[in-house]
């Protein structure tokens, strides 16, 4: 619900609404063997493509970006 105090615009947003969404937790192991009908290869191939991309948008990223803009941060592209 959005009120006005004076001139100036205020949400109010009620904390009951915030906690209801963190209670229910999501099995994203679940929802992706879901999503590939129980194949566990064709979701094991769909995550290395996943993470093969977002390490080709990282590479991009880190080649377009100024060292100042990072502040001599280097990304890495394997987790240790």
């Amino acid at each position: 619900m959005i009120t006005t105090a004076g001139e100036q615009l205020c949400l109010d947003v009620s904390n009951a609404d915030a906690e209801e969404e963190r209670v229910t937790p999501v099995d994203l192991v679940e929802t992706l063997l879901e999503h590939h009908h129980g194949d566990y290869r064709a979701a094991l191939r769909d995550l290395l493509q996943d993470a093969d991309f977002l390490r080709d948008q990282l590479y991009t990223a880190s080649c377009l970006m100024s060292k100042g803009m990072g502040r001599g941060w280097k990304p890495k592209y394997e987790r240790l």
